[in-house]
């Protein structure tokens, strides 16, 4: 069996360490380690990046366009987990589920871009419902979301997590005020959308997970559907696919009319979940903002690049 060589530049953090951690039971993988005091140099990284056949890049955006100026090697696949190239229209983007087209891209491409964790939720729900002809471009789209505080990097989580923290963060933390969080170009973008949507998310206090909500009002979309079935379009949509489980209609009633959006912490896959009534609906995504939603995702399409079974060595 063929060991692919990884490189894993930017390893220390949380979607970097998720990465290593998922490679632990794999035998077709060969990890690539850089000496600990030449990890930020230039010379050292450039090494293990064209010796690699796969380098995952979690990283600022900086310091991930900085290591693909380093690569040389034509044949190194580079999975960017940062912002930096989700709009490239020369990078595939890592979200195969969405159509053929977008599945194919990550196959053959070299440059492949992981999507945010806040985007993922919202693209998993928009795209589909902008190309089916049912969301209008224009629609003044609005989002909600709760993410664990993973999903901040290393000085949030010190941050939740020193001893004797301020007990503000016993409660929820709600930022992005100015509209310019950094997922909203890609959610705009991928989507096909005329503008970038009004998102409100916060982080409250426990480690992964998240939900992304997408209020609609009923007479303001192009076709004239109930919740249910909205929720089977979604059920049709993503059929056969490994990764997204399209949960009954009900399942919120069911569960007591609450959901908890650490439900999926340690998961790789994605929920998505259609409630409301004739008039108001919402359509809503669970799952791990470090899976799905990040370190997942980029193993999803190293899979998908080697012609590995493309849920190996990931928790569905």
């Amino acid at each position: 069996m063929k060991k692919f060589k990884v490189y894993i530049d930017g390893s220390e953090g949380t979607t970097g360490l998720r990465i290593f951690e998922r490679f632990a039971d794999r035998d077709d993988v060969e990890i690539l380690k850089i000496d600990p005091a030449l990890r930020k140099d230039p010379a050292e990284r450039a090494k293990m990046i064209n010796s690699s056949d796969i380098t995952f890049l979690c990283l600022p955006d900086a310091a991930a366009i900085e290591a693909v100026s380093l690569c040389t090697n034509p044949d190194v696949t580079i999975i960017d987990a940062s912002t930096a190239h989700r709009t490239n229209p020369d990078w595939a983007y890592g979200f195969p589920e969405l159509s053929k087209e977008f599945r194919e891209k990550i196959q053959k491409g070299k440059r492949i871009a992981v999507p945010g964790c806040y985007a993922s939720g919202f693209i998993g729900i928009a795209y589909p419902l902008v190309k089916a002809g049912i969301l209008p471009a224009d629609y003044p789209v609005s989002i909600f979301a709760v993410s664990g505080y993973s999903g901040g990097g290393k000085k949030l989580i010190a941050a939740y997590e020193e001893e004797g923290r301020d007990a503000k963060f016993d409660s929820a933390r709600m930022y992005a005020w100015g509209q310019t969080h950094k997922h909203l170009k890609e959610m705009k973008a991928i989507t096909g959308l005329a503008a970038e949507p009004l998102f409100s998310p916060m982080t409250t206090n426990y480690h992964s997970g998240m939900i992304v909500q997408v209020p609609l009002f009923a007479d303001r979309l192009n076709k004239k559907v109930t919740p249910e079935q909205l929720r089977d379009f979604f059920a049709e949509y993503y059929a056969g696919e490994k990764f997204i489980k399209v949960l009954p209609f009900g399942y919120d009633v069911e569960e007591g009319g609450a959901l908890f959006s650490d439900a999926c912490a340690g998961w790789d896959g994605m929920e998505i979940l259609v409630t409301g009534n004739a008039d108001r609906i919402i359509v809503a995504t669970r799952f791990d903002n470090l899976g799905k939603g990040a370190s997942g995702a980029a193993i999803q399409c190293m899979n998908l690049v080697i012609g590995a079974a493309e849920d190996k060595g990931l928790v569905l």
